[in-house]
């Protein structure tokens, strides 16, 4: 089983949101997946323009060790955020990000 960390879309069309996940590489762009690793937004226009790019590092190292390969542009996405360029996603943040949707 080779596993590969790549984009899928979601989103409208012409306002595409995109998540990083983890997949076995036949799988189908949008298809089955086996965990989410983080969101990238690449227009922050609207509600979500404090955090265009939601990187779980800690989780991703763990799949690259287990011998996940990152496409090309999820490389590129995972170095722009080990550099800073990402929202950090820690466990109180995750707790908080539950929780806060309940309340409403």
């Amino acid at each position: 089983m080779s596993l590969k960390i790549r984009l899928q879309r979601h989103g409208a069309k012409g306002a595409p949101i995109f998540r990083l996940v983890v997949c076995e590489h036949t799988t189908r762009r949008d298809g089955k997946f086996i965990e989410i690793l983080g969101t990238y937004n690449p227009d922050p226009t609207g509600q979500d323009t404090k955090k265009p790019l939601t990187v779980h590092l800690d989780r991703v190292d763990h799949w690259m060790k287990v011998g996940a390969k990152p496409s090309d542009t999820v490389w590129t996405l995972i170095k722009k955020a080990r550099k800073g360029g990402a929202e950090p996603v820690t466990a109180k943040a995750k707790m908080e990000a539950v929780a806060a949707p309940a309340a409403n």
